[in-house]
């Protein structure tokens, strides 16, 4: 992996999301890295529903941009990772999911066991609460690779601003797929958003139970 430029802790702290960049090619090793953060991500029986389409050549990241609102900094990254999530994924991936999970020591009872229970799980999902389990899956992945990329020293933008439509044409994907975000990866060009800050822990966060203040 390439020798990170900034702890974790620094990358949290320091990070915003970068309103434009400056357009330099990334190298393919730092992209792979980035990308198998994101893939050591944890999953709902570890199903790994994340599919990944990584946008790069100039033409196509025009296109996608033109399914982002016309957001400059889309066309302006190095690189546009859009993150899907596949409505179909458990059904196609079970027995591999299984087959890896035995190879790593998963036992025979487990993984009997998970043959009916995430079928019978997953299959009760309406389309709604089908989506809202793949958004949960894939942000855990995403977020990975937002802070493997700013521990590398590169600058991202998250990004929600797309037609869904639009960002399937473009991109050719299969209808079981939903795009959750997108993901823009570059170095900044001009000066860095400003800090929005962030409410006070006592605002949001409590202990054992709400309205209490955690100790």
């Amino acid at each position: 992996m390439p020798k990170p430029v900034k702890t974790l802790s620094e990358a949290i702290w320091s990070r915003r999301a970068t309103p434009s960049f400056d357009g330099a090619p990334m190298p393919a090793a730092d992209l792979q890295a980035i990308i198998d953060a994101g893939l050591q991500a944890p999953s709902g029986y570890n199903m790994q529903p994340w599919r990944f389409v990584v946008v790069q050549a100039p033409e196509q990241l025009r296109r996608l941009r033109g399914a982002s609102y016309n957001q400059a900094k889309v066309e302006e990254a190095s690189a546009v990772i859009v993150a899907c999530g596949d409505m179909d994924g458990w059904r196609k991936d079970l027995d591999l999911m299984l087959q890896m999970g035995r190879e790593g020591g998963m036992p025979e009872a487990y993984a009997e066991q998970a043959r009916t229970s995430v079928p019978n799980y997953l299959s009760s999902f309406n389309q709604d609460a089908m989506r809202g389990w793949l958004n949960k899956m894939v942000m855990i992945s995403f977020t990975h690779m937002l802070l493997m990329a700013e521990v590398m020293g590169y600058d991202t933008a998250p990004m929600e601003g797309f037609e869904q439509d639009k960002v399937h044409e473009v991109l050719r994907l299969p209808m079981s797929y939903w795009v959750v975000a997108m993901l823009a990866i570059g170095h900044a060009k001009g000066p860095d958003k400003f800090n929005g800050g962030r409410f006070d822990r006592n605002h949001t966060v409590f202990g054992e139970e709400y309205g209490k203040p955690l100790k």
